[in-house]
């Protein structure tokens, strides 16, 4: 799933996005905003499919989302019918679930930011994540060459004294033409390997190429994964910040 070879250049998140700078003038930290800002806009909306296995069980669930630059995010299972309707609003540092089996609005406490999003790889904490890269991590070149037949640019990022951030250090790699990510590898404070993610199957949606599909796998568990697809996604559509509070979560 992580092979992009069969597209020359290749989000999860015109066949190339216009650069602001030649692709040959892009510093680490401009790599760096970029692949931050590959699946942001101004407003988001899209549909995705989230594939969760583990050890005892798998499950899929397919979702609708919307999203008002870094701050605002709601996202609402379609189905399965059992989890239809449940709903995710971030605004913000915080978090609210909606259960509407039993029409409860609950705030997730600080405490459960690490614990998992619907069964999935992912944390409360990645939905809320607002920090950027090159603000909150020291980051070199660590590799740029041919790698598993790809050529890539590999960016090492390690946290600023003062940064709240989980992560002992986090690697990115992209691919040297278009900067599209193909892996980021995240380090826990003893500097063992945490949780891998891969970038594949890059589509044009909206005005940009993102990859359209994301896979996470623990370190501990390397049988186990998350993958969201894309299904769809566009960029900078009409929105309000009222489509995100709680009143909107219920619907």
């Amino acid at each position: 799933m992580s092979n992009l070879k069969t597209i020359p250049l290749a989000v999860f998140l015109v066949l190339m996005i216009s650069l602001p700078l030649a692709a040959a003038e892009l510093t680490p930290r401009q790599i760096l905003d970029r692949v931050d800002d590959l699946y942001r806009g101004e407003s988001a909306h899209g549909k995705l499919t989230m594939k969760v296995k583990t050890e005892h069980w798998a499950r899929e669930m397919t979702a609708e989302f919307w999203s008002l630059g870094k701050e605002k995010s709601l996202i609402r299972i379609l189905a399965p019918k059992k989890e239809k309707g449940t709903s995710t609003l971030k605004n913000g540092n915080k978090i609210w679930n909606y259960l509407p089996k039993v029409k409860r609005t609950i705030k997730v406490p600080s405490s459960m930011m690490g614990g998992s999003w619907m069964g999935s790889h992912f944390t409360n904490d990645d939905l809320i994540k607002e920090s950027r890269m090159a603000d909150d991590y020291d980051f070199s070149i660590g590799f740029q060459g041919e790698r598993e037949g790809q050529k890539i640019i590999e960016i090492i990022c390690k946290p600023k004294e003062d940064a709240a951030v989980v992560w002992g250090k986090v690697v990115v790699e992209v691919l040297a033409e278009g900067y599209l990510p193909v892996k980021q590898l995240y380090y826990d404070e003893d500097m063992n390997l945490a949780r891998t993610m891969v970038f594949s199957a890059p589509q044009k949606m909206g005005d940009r190429i993102v990859p359209s599909l994301m896979r996470v796998v623990p370190a501990d568990k390397p049988s186990e994964f998350t993958e969201v697809k894309y299904d769809e996604m566009k960029f900078d559509v009409k929105m309000s910040k009222q489509q995100f509070s709680l009143r909107a979560l219920q619907r």
